[in-house]
Parts: structure tokens; sequence; C-alpha cells
């Protein structure tokens, strides 16, 4: 039995979710603890998601910023559960994605793993995707080997569906090799719409979408990207989904600001399950994590969609939806040190198994 952490922080860049886990042949949450990221910091992160001035520079420093948060995170939730740094075996950091384009042959997570070291007395294992990538894979999504290990089911084909500011699917079956791919945005258009026009950072409950109409042509037009048209090996980010991207179709469809949030709800949604029947339409359960599982509307939208399945969030399995990516970067730790490959080759289109991740001893 051993003690692992887990830092996550998504392209929603709300803030840190830090998870402490017991594994040993199962994987037990221990306890969380969520940092909200400081809006200075979140600004500069979202900056270095696009092409500026002297951003060695900037990314150096932003990452400094970020690795003095997780830890001051760690430091506070080991003192509320009155452990050591020693009785953790590693942190499992997933560092905030930056840039991703494997199709160039990178993707960047900056996070200063070494910085995390040293500020709370715990190896560090981070740079998971990368491997990946080498190996001509997407280097995302890696969660499916997790969600294998936690949720798969014998009797069952499952989905397990992953909603943050993008979406991704691990297909589990009992007969075929676990799948998966990112399907899309998922909350990213959403929160970025709301922030402009009200100055919120989510929309609760999908509200605001439920207020308006769905808008056929826009959404005809948004769902005729390539991205939606390949059937994976495949992922995505901010480079492609963005409000550049929508600003450039509203620009000949003018409507109302809450007829688009609808309508990006629905592309959510249909992306989605567009992908999910594409690959797997006998899937009966259908397990929602990340922030989408708390917007109403879009949970109602995806059972309505689905219903041949049984579309609910994870903590009907006993796993808060909040945590199981943070979760996930903790189990990817262990993983790393004990030599465990943990991409999948059927998910990413890597040339095979690699161990993930590049360990950072206390």
């Amino acid at each position: 039995m051993a003690l692992y952490l887990g830092v996550m922080s998504g392209t929603s860049l709300d803030g840190l979710d830090v998870a402490l886990i017991e594994q040993d042949s199962d994987t037990r949450l221990i306890a969380t603890r969520f940092q909200e990221m400081p809006a200075t910091l979140r600004q500069e992160l979202l900056a270095l998601c696009s092409t500026g001035e002297d951003e060695l520079a900037r990314a150096a420093i932003a990452e400094q910023r970020w690795a003095r948060l997780a830890a001051d995170t760690i430091n506070q939730l080991l003192a509320e559960q009155q452990l050591s740094p020693q009785a953790v075996r590693a942190i499992g950091s997933h560092g905030q994605t930056v840039r991703h384009e494997p199709h160039l042959g990178f993707t960047i997570q900056i996070g200063n793993p070494a910085l995390l070291a040293e500020l709370t007395g715990i190896s560090v294992v981070s740079d998971f995707r990368r491997r990946d990538v080498a190996a001509g894979g997407q280097g995302a999504p890696l969660v499916p080997a997790f969600h294998e290990a936690v949720f798969g089911c014998p009797q069952r084909i499952r989905a397990v569906l992953n909603i943050g500011g993008f979406s991704n699917l691990s297909i589990l079956s009992p007969e075929m090799p676990t799948r998966g791919f990112d399907c899309g945005p998922g909350n990213v258009l959403m929160d970025a719409w709301i922030q402009r026009h009200k100055d919120l950072a989510f929309d609760r409950n999908g509200d605001w979408a439920a207020s308006g109409s769905v808008n056929d042509d826009l959404l005809t037009a948004l769902l005729d990207e390539d991205f939606f048209k390949d059937r994976g090996p495949k992922s995505t980010g901010r480079e492609l989904f963005n409000l550049v991207w929508l600003d450039k179709h509203l620009a000949v469809r003018p409507m109302a600001p809450e007829d688009v949030q609808a309508t990006l709800l629905e592309l959510t949604a249909r992306s989605i399950t567009e992908s999910l029947t594409a690959i797997q339409p006998e899937a009966l359960d259908v397990l929602v994590c990340g922030g989408g599982a708390h917007n109403a509307v879009l949970m109602q939208r995806l059972q309505a969609l689905l219903p041949e399945s049984d579309v609910k969030a994870t903590d009907k399995e006993g796993v808060p939806p909040d945590w199981v990516e943070a979760m996930a970067f903790a189990w990817l730790a262990h993983c790393c040190l004990e030599r465990i490959p943990a991409n999948r080759p059927a998910v990413t289109g890597a040339r095979g198994a690699r161990i993930l991740g590049a360990i950072y001893p206390a």
C-alpha cells in the first residue's frame, strides 16, 4: 500500500485539483483539496496558449508561480491529514497545458516539477504526455487506462465521459482493448462565451443556455469542422476551439447571446453522442466526470440523445466526478515508478505501450 498525490489543472484554468489516493491492487480516494487559480496567473496561462512576445521568459515565470501554488495546496492538504511528506511516495503532476500540437510532434505542459519537489520534499512525476507523442501518439487522452482500472466491468460495455474544458471518451469493453479519444469542446466555449457577455466563470446548471434556442444553421456549421469527421485517434485543444473560431462563424450569423450559448451546449452534447454512437452504440453505462457532470441541462441532453444508455455521474459508482482526473495523475505516478506502461496505443495511436513520465526525486 502506498500514498500518492495527483495535481490537475485543466483547460478551464479555474484552479488546481489535488487528490490523495491510497494505491495497492485498488485505488481509493483519501482526501482532496481545491485551490482557486489567481486571476493574474490564469490570464498569463491563457495568454501563453497563443503566440506572444518573450514567451520563454513569461512561461518560466508562470510555471514557477504554478508550482508554488501547487506546493502550497499540497502542504495544506498534508497538514489537514496530519501526514508528513515522507508518507507520500510521489506526486503525479500534470502541469498546465499551454500548447498541444501532436500533428507537429509536440505537446507542452509547464509546471516546474523540480521546484515542486523542492518545495514539498516529495518526489514528483510529470511530463506524462511527451513520451507518447515521441512514439507517434497524440499524447491524449491519457485517462482511459485509469478509467479501465477503476470503472471496468467484465459484464457491461461502459463509456467514461470526462467533460472538462474539452470532452473525452473512454470505451471499456470486456471483449476489446480500451479505446478513447477527444470528442471536442466540453465547457471551454460555453465558459468563454458567458464570461464575455455576463462576466461569469461558467453557466451554472446550464441555466443561461436553457433560456435560449438552438440555432440549427450555426450548429450545422460548427459540426462541419474537420475534427468532428475524424474517428481517431485524435485530440484537440484551444489551438482549434476558441472564441476566434466561434466569432468567424457568428460574423455571418448574428443572433442573441443566449441562443449562441444554447447552440454551444448542443454542440458539446452532439459531438459527444455522435462520437460514441459511431464507435460503440451498445454502451450500457455512460459515466460522466468533470465539471460538465454538474450541468443539469447538458446531462439531460446527453440522456435524451442516448436513450438506450444510462447516463450518470461517476459518484453513482463511488468516485466523485470532480476528482477523477486528479486521481488519474496520482495513479499515473504509481505506474511510472512501478514501470507499468500507462498509455493505450489504441487510444493515442502510439507505436506501442510506453512507460510515461519523468521523475524528479525528493
